[in-house]
């Protein structure tokens, strides 16, 4: 069971931790973070881009000019791709870009970044975020006293998520998760991934 040392929301050293095996301790299916991050980015896209093909611009149908005679080339009416004006030859129709992840993949793929994050130092464990009033002077303290105000930072969060997620919310670096709004996207972003106590049971309960 991998250990990891504890801090305070001071940055003091606060002990250690055992952190549940299953969860961050296990070897990183780079394959399947793969596939879950590109089905969540699929997932986002609402598919409503739309052209319109010849048959459905405005204009004549009449034929432009006679078949044979005037040294031209030959068409057909003036809603030709070639023309400006004409429609669109084989541009985007609205479309489902949505791919079913399974849930046990989409565990597999979270554990799998937080365990490499475990691994490789970063993970950090806290007593709390030192967040008392919801205020972004708060959060923006926590991180100086930890040396994180220059990285990308995901706050993972128990039950003070909503108190925190309101003070971190003008921080362009900071994402604030909670277990159950874990995602593939933000964990990857992060340079490094800082859990709340709290948030390690509750975590091992959503992912186990």
């Amino acid at each position: 069971m991998p250990k990891v040392a504890v801090f305070s929301a001071t940055g003091e050293p606060a002990g250690e931790v055992d952190l549940p095996e299953e969860v961050f301790g296990i070897r990183p299916h780079a394959a399947v973070v793969h596939q879950a991050l590109v089905a969540q980015h699929a997932n986002a896209r609402k598919g409503t881009a739309s052209t319109k093909t010849r048959g459905e611009v405005e204009g004549s149908t009449r034929k432009i000019w006679r078949q044979k005679g005037t040294g031209r080339a030959r068409h057909g009416d003036i809603r030709a791709p070639i023309f400006v004006g004409g429609g669109v030859a084989f541009g985007p129709k609205p479309r489902d870009y949505s791919q079913r992840l399974p849930k046990a993949m989409r565990r597999l793929a979270l554990r799998s970044i937080l365990s490499d994050a475990a691994q490789t130092g970063r993970l950090v464990v806290v007593e709390g975020f030192g967040v008392q009033e919801g205020r972004t002077r708060e959060v923006a303290a926590f991180l100086r006293k930890l040396d994180l105000e220059d990285q990308r930072v995901v706050l993972l969060a128990g039950s003070e998520g909503p108190l925190v997620g309101r003070a971190a919310r003008n921080l362009p670096r900071v994402a604030v998760l909670t277990p159950n709004t874990l995602n593939v996207a933000d964990l990857l972003w992060a340079d490094r991934i800082v859990v709340s106590r709290n948030a390690l049971g509750a975590v091992e309960e959503v992912l186990a």
